[in-house]
Order: C-alpha cells, then sequence, then structure tokens
C-alpha cells in the first residue's frame, strides 16, 4: 500500500489495472488504460469505426469491473442484447487480468448511419446484463438493465445505482488514430457503511462524502484517461491530492484471454449425444467450430 505522497512515483504505459481507495470518504475505485491488448482483441475482425469504438468503450467498462472482483478465478461477463438492434450482440469478459469481447452488427444498417451514430440508434431497445461468477463458492448472480443513456458507461453506472444500490461514477475515453487504439476509464463508487465487504443499509446519492468524491472524480478529462505519458498513479493523484489519505494497489497486467482450444471444445461436444455429433460432422468427419471473439476456426475430431 502506498500513501499520497508516493504516488507520482508511479509508471507510464498501457495494460494497467490501479486500485485505489480514500479511507477518509469512504471511496474506492479503479483507473484503466488499454493499448496493445486492446489492439488484439479489435484485430479478430474488421469492425467498422461505430464498432470499434463500441467494443473498446465495452472492454475498459469490463476491466474496471471486473478487476473489482477479489477472488482468483471469479469471471465477469457484460453483455448488450438488442433483438432489433444493429447491434444485436455484444460480449466481454473479464477473468485474472484477461479480457476479451465480440461484437455482432448489421453491417448494411450501419452503413446507413453517420460515422458515430449514437447508443439508442446502435441498439434501439436493448438491455444490459452484468453477470458475476464467484469461483470460491461457485455462485452466480446477475443484474439486468434496460441500456439507457448516451453511451454504455452511462448504461453501467444505472446498473450499479439501480442492481447494486452502489452510488458509482463512471468516465471513459476512447481514440483511434486509424493504426492503433487507445482507451481508459476511472470508476469510482461509495462504501457508506465504511470498509469494503460491509452490507450496504443506507444507500445515499446525497451524501455528503459522496457529493465530494463524485465531484473531484467527475472532473477527469477524456484526454487524461488515454494519456500514456500520464501514470495511472499521477491521475489519482490529481484528483484527490487534497485528501488525508490515498492508497493505490497495482493490480496483475491486463492480457488478451481468449480461452478457446482444440481440448475445450471437444470437451463440450463430449457431452452432445451422438446423433447430434452426427448431424454436425462435415464430409472429412470433423466438427467445424468457429470462435467467434479470436476468429479462429478448429476443425475437431470428435
Amino acid at each position: 500500500m502506498k500513501t499520497a505522497a508516493d504516488i507520482p512515483e508511479g509508471e507510464t504505459g498501457f495494460d494497467r489495472v490501479l486500485a485505489f481507495s480514500v479511507p477518509s470518504r469512504d471511496a474506492r475505485g479503479r483507473v484503466v488504460r488499454l493499448g496493445p491488448v486492446l489492439d488484439t482483441v479489435l484485430s479478430a475482425h474488421e469492425y467498422p469505426t461505430a464498432i470499434r469504438h463500441l467494443l473498446a468503450e465495452a472492454l475498459v467498462l469490463t476491466a474496471l469491473m471486473g478487476s473489482l472482483l477479489k477472488q482468483e478465478g471469479s469471471q465477469l461477463t457484460m453483455q448488450v442484447q438488442a433483438e432489433d438492434g444493429i447491434v444485436n450482440l455484444l460480449v466481454c469478459d473479464y477473468r485474472n487480468g484477461e479480457v476479451r469481447g465480440y461484437v455482432r452488427h448489421d453491417a448494411e444498417r450501419l452503413a446507413a448511419l453517420e460515422t458515430f451514430p449514437s447508443l439508442q440508434a446502435l441498439v434501439g431497445d436493448g438491455y444490459l446484463a452484468i453477470t458475476f461468477d464467484l469461483a470460491a463458492t461457485n455462485e452466480r448472480y446477475q443484474g439486468i438493465v434496460p441500456l439507457e443513456g448516451q453511451s454504455l458507461s452511462e448504461a453501467c453506472q444505472s446498473y450499479f445505482d439501480r442492481s447494486e444500490q452502489l452510488p458509482t461514477l463512471i468516465r471513459t475515453a476512447v481514440r483511434w488514430d486509424g493504426h492503433h487504439s487507445i482507451a481508459g476509464g476511472l470508476l469510482v463508487q461509495h462504501l457508506p457503511d465504511g470498509e469494503e465487504g460491509n452490507a450496504r443499509l443506507h444507500v445515499q446519492q446525497a451524501h455528503p462524502e459522496w457529493e465530494h468524491v463524485a465531484t473531484m472524480a467527475g472532473s477527469t478529462r477524456q484526454d487524461e484517461l488515454i494519456d500514456a505519458s500520464l501514470s495511472l498513479e499521477a491521475l489519482i493523484w490529481r484528483l484527490f491530492h487534497e485528501e488525508e489519505e490515498v492508497r493505490v494497489e497495482r493490480m496483475p497486467a491486463l492480457s488478451r484471454g481468449c480461452r478457446c482450444s482444440a481440448d475445450y471444445y471437444r470437451s463440450v461436444l463430449a457431452r452432445f449425444p451422438e446423433e447430434d455429433r452426427a448431424a454436425m460432422r462435415g464430409d472429412d468427419g470433423a466438427i467445424s467450430v468457429d470462435c467467434a471473439f479470436c476468429s479462429r476456426v478448429f476443425q475437431i475430431d470428435a
């Protein structure tokens, strides 16, 4: 752990998560910056600009929320579904510092829109689902909210307010120069009963401590989130240097984590009845499996 005086000495660069807390304000948070990992995930498909931007934002949000999980092997999955939307499916997940994501969209309908259409134009009457799979207890719980707001960030903020009853502020930024993508994000939450893990019995959006933290965090500029020359520690110092104490903790580096493999798909296919597997086989006797996350095709002898 570090105190505020130590914060400016952080590392610059990409694909990092920094955990922080402001004990006197009962606040915790995460700040994330993605670079090469983001390029790797996006390179799996030739996404149009609007879809690249949407998926980049979704990956930042997934890293911010997923890094709140403390148990090794736990997973967070963010899913957007909209049956009649131009984007009818978006899926991202985080586990042990690994992120991956995929978007399915209607290219013809998208081409008729401007370069950066609104979230509403892309998803219509869709919904956002956040799923937590906890490794230690093997429990799963999920929250589903309407996909409202001007961005995915606003939708996720609404999720915490509605489903978790946890005052939350989220800021994200995405930039693509035609060759490389950069994305960053900040998430701050109020824990009104003090230390992390306590029951949240008296959530108040108007709590004076939360109002102060939200005001400070809300002053974050988009260019700060994606400035690789500005360390994440220095960014937190800019926001909260007047506080009594700021604690920070560096987390494992982020990586692209598609978990597809021939062995994995073979184990999945083994659960199907033989007559179903027979119907899946091609002329060569193998079953073709396409991984949407990494765009690889596996020929499985099942």
